[in-house]
């Protein structure tokens, strides 16, 4: 069977990685549930992709996302999208798997341009629902300090992630954060933050990238990437927008199949066959196969 294309870009992910978020304030970060969503995220002009662990939790296993994954898991999920695209990755590390430096270099193998890990114990929880409990910060410190460590690719992103605005309050938030950064860690993850001003006051203290999640439904609301650029926050994570939009169609569509015994309600909801070989290069593909079983039929003969 003929394989995909290895993708090509210059330089090692966490690099790319890096260099995305010099480039573009805010960088823009959509989250990717699989490969073929990293390849469409792709054709819509991101530069740099998100790899949920709801995500691998909700969609690879159909479970919530309470710590129930593995590094393994995450791992395999990733390195699928690495293996399409050569846009760089960031992926939820969750706690660390027990091992923060081992998940480090487990990413990097993958593919991966950067991980986060965040404060909360090990059975953590949404970053945006109640019943967060933390670790104190000189534990999340040792977790950032073992990554950095042991990382064997000095460019690759450690972010490290602070769920405490929600249980702390903001400046107990930033304060983690600052211990953080003088721990290691390149870039920060302020989760569930309700203003902008709040933003702004992270940014001004740790003086790294900040990333604003703006997950749907959640705590922090639908700022816009003006808005974002104005709190000088350097990243705009965006981590299920399109697993819920599937989920919801795919919802629509079984609802309309089962009730009507036929698609053609929602066909012009649905991708088209053309479109989706476009994106595959499907006939690119189908045209090399080919030709190597002519090779192969010559060579025979």
């Amino acid at each position: 069977m003929t394989q995909r294309d290895a993708p090509t870009a210059e330089g090692p992910p966490g690099q790319r990685l890096r260099d995305a978020v010099a480039r573009e304030r805010p960088l823009q970060v959509p989250g990717v549930i699989n490969a073929y969503c990293a390849l469409l995220a792709e054709r819509a002009g991101f530069g740099a992709l998100y790899l949920s662990g709801a995500g691998v939790a909700n969609a690879s296993f159909g479970w919530p996302d309470l710590g129930y994954t593995t590094l393994e898991d995450v791992a395999e999920d990733a390195r699928r999208v690495t293996q399409a695209t050569a846009l760089p990755l960031l992926v939820d590390a969750d706690t660390g798997f027990d091992d923060p430096g081992a998940a480090a270099n487990a990413l990097i193998d993958a593919g991966v341009a950067g991980m986060h890990l965040e404060d909360q114990v090990e059975q953590k929880r949404c970053g945006h629902r109640p019943g967060k409990q933390l670790v104190p910060a000189e534990a999340m410190c040792e977790r950032v300090r073992a990554a950095v460590r042991a990382r064997k690719d000095p460019a690759f992103v450690v972010m490290a992630r602070t769920d405490a605005h929600a249980v702390e309050g903001l400046d107990a938030a930033i304060d983690r954060a600052v211990s953080y950064v003088g721990a290691g860690a390149d870039m920060i993850f302020a989760e569930a933050l309700a203003t902008l001003d709040e933003f702004r006051r992270f940014v001004d203290t740790v003086r790294v990238p900040v990333l604003a999640n703006i997950t749907e439904f959640g705590k922090t609301p639908g700022f816009t990437v003006d808005e974002l650029r104005g709190a000088g926050v350097g990243l705009a994570l965006y981590p299920l927008s399109a697993f819920r939009a599937m989920s919801f169609a795919a919802t629509q569509t079984y609802a309309a199949l089962r009730r009507d015994g036929t698609q053609r309600a929602v066909l012009d909801q649905m991708q088209t066959r053309d479109q989706l070989y476009d994106v595959l290069r499907y006939h690119d593909h189908e045209q090399r196969l080919d030709q190597q079983l002519k090779h192969e039929g010559a060579t025979d003969g």
